[in-house]
C-alpha cells in the first residue's frame, strides 16, 4: 500500500508539483537577479548625482575664478583695486578662503589677504590644464582644501595666473547628507588615490591617508577603476570589519575624481531576500498543498484498488466466502462487481472439480481394490469349491490351507496400504546394515526377475555402511522400487540396486533401463493414487516416500523416456552397529 501510495505521490509530484517548482525556482531567481539588479542600479543614480553634484560645485567655482579674471584683465587698474576686486569675490563667496593674482614666475601680484599672500604657483608640469585642479589637502583646522587655478592672459604683456584656495567643507557636508538605506554612505576618492570624503562616520580619520599604509577595498576599488574604464562599476568586498558591502561606482568629469557608493549588502538586498522568503513559503506552501491533497485523494482512489488485493489474497489463502464492497459509479466499481462474480463462479467451479475428483478417486479406489482383491477372492473362493470336493484329501487341505493364508496376506497388505495413507506408518529404528538389507530385497525379488526375462543386480559398496531404521519397512520400499523397474523394463533389461557410502550420508540407488517416465508426470508419481500402471492403487511410491522421509531421508528420481529411471534414496549414516554383528 505505502509504494503504491508513494508512487502515486511521485506520480503527482511529477505531473503538477514538479512545474510549479520549477516555476518557484525560476521565479525566485528572476525576483533574486530583478531586485539586485534594481538596488545597483538606484545606488549607481545616486553616485551618479553625486559626481554631477562635485563636477557643478567645482565648474562653479572655476567661473568665479574666470570672472576674477575677466574684471583684472586690464592694465589701467592699480594695485589697490586689484586686491578690492579680490576681496570683494572672497566677501561674495566664502567657500573661497583666499584669491590671489600670481605672475608667470610665481610672484604675487595681488591678493585678498590682508596680511602676505600663503598661495604658490602650482607645479609647472600641471600648468598644461587650464583650469587646474590641486589634490585635496587637510589644512590647518584639518579641513579639506584644493587650489584651483585659471590662466589670466595678457597681463602686463604676459600671462599670470588667478588662484583660489578652495574650502570643500561644503562638499563634506553634501557627502555626510547622502544616505543609502540606514546604513549606506558615499565617499569621495581622489586622483592620487587619497580619500578626499566619506560620509560613514566611523571612516573619516580615513580622509586624506593619515594612515598611508592602510589600503581598503574602496581606493582598491577606485584605482581599478580609474586605470581601465572598463571595470565594472558594481562590485561586492569586505570592508575593514570584515562586513560584506555592494559599493558602485560613478566617475566625476571635472576633477576626476571617483565617487563610491556602499552599502551592506544585507541591507541592500534585505527587501529582495524578504520577497524572496515570501515567495520561498508561499510555493512551499502550495507545493505542501498539492503533495497533501493530491495524497488524500490518491490514498481513497487507491483504497479501492486495496480492498480489491485483500480479497484477492484471501482467494488465494482459500476463503472463498470474501467478497469486496466498493462504492462509487466509476470504473473501479465495475471491477469489484465483476471480481465478485468471478469469485462467486470460481466457488461454484471448485465445487465441481472437488465432486469430479471424488468420484475419479473413487473410481481408481474402486478400479484398484477390484484390481488388487479380485485375484486372492478368486482363488480363495475357487479353493473352498474344490475343499467341499475333497475334504478328506489331507494334502489338498494343506494346500488350501497355504494359498487361503497367501490370498489374506494379499488382501491384508492392500488394506494396510490404504490405512497408512492417512496416518503415519510406525517404525522402530535400530542400527541396520544397508548391504544386507539391499542383498535380502534383491534375493527376494530374483524370481520376478527370472519370470519378467530380465536381470536383477546387486552393486554393494565394499565398505559395511551403517544407518538407523526399521528392515521391514526399508525391505518395502526396496522391494517397490524393484518391482516397479522390473515391470516397466522390457525382456532382456537390466535393473540394478546399487549402494554407496560418504562421509555422513548413505546412499541408495534403483535403476534400470526401462521405457522411463514422461516428464509432465515425474513430478506427480510419488503423490496418492497416482500410477503409470494401468492398474493398481498408485499407493506404492507415495509410501515408499513416506517410509523413507519418516527415516530421515529423502528420494529423488530422474527418467528419460525410452532409456531408463533411477531412483535415489539417501540417509544419514550411523557409527552404529547391528546387535547380532556387535554379539558376533
Amino acid at each position: 500500500m505505502t509504494r503504491i501510495t508513494s508512487r502515486f505521490v511521485l506520480l503527482i509530484a511529477t505531473a503538477a508539483v514538479a512545474p510549479l517548482v520549477i516555476y518557484g525556482i525560476v521565479s525566485v531567481t528572476s525576483l533574486r537577479q530583478g531586485t539586485q539588479t534594481s538596488v545597483r542600479d538606484g545606488n549607481l543614480r545616486v553616485a551618479g548625482q553625486v559626481a554631477e553634484q562635485i563636477a557643478l560645485y567645482i565648474d562653479n567655482n572655476i567661473r568665479v575664478l574666470k570672472s576674477v579674471a575677466a574684471e583684472l584683465r586690464g592694465t589701467q587698474l592699480q594695485q589697490w583695486q586689484r586686491e578690492r576686486i579680490l576681496r570683494d569675490h572672497v566677501l561674495d563667496f566664502p567657500e573661497f578662503r583666499e584669491i590671489s593674482l600670481l605672475g608667470t614666475g610665481g610672484e604675487v601680484l595681488a591678493t585678498s589677504r590682508l596680511g602676505t599672500a600663503r598661495m604658490n604657483l602650482p607645479d609647472p608640469r600641471s600648468l598644461s590644464s587650464d583650469p587646474y585642479i590641486a589634490p585635496m589637502r587637510l589644512d590647518d583646522d584639518f579641513l579639506p582644501t584644493t587650489t584651483l587655478a585659471v590662466r589670466l592672459p595678457q597681463l602686463d604683456q604676459s600671462s599670470g595666473w588667478i588662484v583660489g584656495q578652495l574650502s570643500l567643507e561644503e562638499l563634506w557636508r553634501v557627502i555626510d547628507r547622502i544616505r543609502v538605506g540606514n546604513r549606506g554612505y558615499a565617499l569621495i576618492v581622489g586622483e592620487d588615490g587619497r580619500l578626499i570624503a566619506d560620509g560613514a562616520p566611523d571612516e573619516k580619520r580615513m580622509i586624506a591617508n593619515p594612515e598611508p599604509h592602510v589600503v581598503t577595498a574602496e581606493l582598491t576599488f577606485a584605482a581599478e577603476l580609474r586605470q581601465n574604464a572598463e571595470t565594472p562599476r558594481v562590485r561586492e568586498y569586505k570592508d575593514r570589519n570584515g562586513v560584506s558591502m555592494l559599493g558602485v561606482a560613478a566617475r566625476a568629469t571635472r576633477p576626476e575624481w571617483i565617487v563610491i557608493v556602499e552599502q551592506p549588502t544585507e541591507e541592500a538586498y534585505a527587501t529582495a531576500r524578504q520577497f524572496e522568503r515570501q515567495l520561498t513559503v508561499a510555493i512551499g506552501l502550495a507545493l505542501l498543498g498539492t503533495v497533501v491533497l493530491g495524497y488524500l485523494w490518491g490514498r481513497s482512489f487507491i483504497r479501492r484498488i486495496f480492498a480489491l488485493t485483500r480479497v484477492t489474497r484471501s482467494l488465494a489463502e482459500g476463503k472463498f466466502e470474501s467478497r469486496v464492497a466498493i462504492k462509487g459509479r466509476d470504473e473501479i466499481r465495475e471491477l469489484g462487481d465483476a471480481f465478485n462474480s468471478m469469485a462467486d463462479r470460481l466457488v461454484e467451479l471448485q465445487e465441481d472439480v472437488r465432486k469430479q475428483e471424488r468420484q475419479a478417486m473413487f473410481g481408481r479406489i474402486a478400479a484398484g481394490l477390484v484390481h488388487d482383491l479380485s485375484h486372492p477372492i478368486q482363488n480363495i473362493g475357487n479353493s473352498c469349491k474344490l475343499i467341499m470336493k475333497m475334504s478328506d484329501d489331507a494334502e489338498y487341505r494343506e494346500t488350501f490351507r497355504r494359498t487361503v493364508e497367501r490370498e489374506m496376506v494379499i488382501v491384508k497388505r492392500v488394506l494396510d496400504d490404504l490405512r497408512n495413507i492417512a496416518r503415519p506408518i510406525p517404525l522402530e529404528r535400530f542400527a541396520v546394515d544397508v548391504n544386507r538389507t539391499v542383498g535380502d530385497a534383491v534375493e527376494a525379488m530374483q524370481a520376478h526377475a527370472e519370470t519378467a526375462g530380465l536381470t536383477l543386480r546387486a552393486e554393494l559398496s565394499s565398505d559395511p555402511v551403517f544407518m538407523d531404521g526399521d528392515v521391514f519397512a526399508l525391505g518395502r520400499v526396496y522391494r517397490n522400487l524393484i518391482l516397479n523397474a522390473i515391470q516397466a523394463t522390457a525382456p532382456g533389461g537390466l535393473v540394478v540396486i546399487a549402494t554407496e557410502g560418504t562421509r555422513d550420508r548413505v546412499q541408495v540407488k534403483v535403476y534400470d533401463t526401462g521405457c522411463g517416465i514422461a516428464a509432465d508426470r515425474l513430478s506427480a508419481i510419488f503423490e496418492d493414487f497416482v500410477t503409470t500402471k494401468r492398474r493398481g492403487l498408485g499407493l506404492g511410491l507415495a509410501i515408499s516416500k513416506k517410509i523413507v522421509e519418516q527415516l530421515g531421508g529423502h528420494i529423488t528420481v530422474a527418467s528419460e523416456v525410452g532409456k531408463g529411471t533411477t531412483f535415489v534414496i539417501e540417509f544419514p549414516r550411523t557409527e552404529a552397529r547391528p546387535i547380532a554383528l556387535v554379539a558376533g
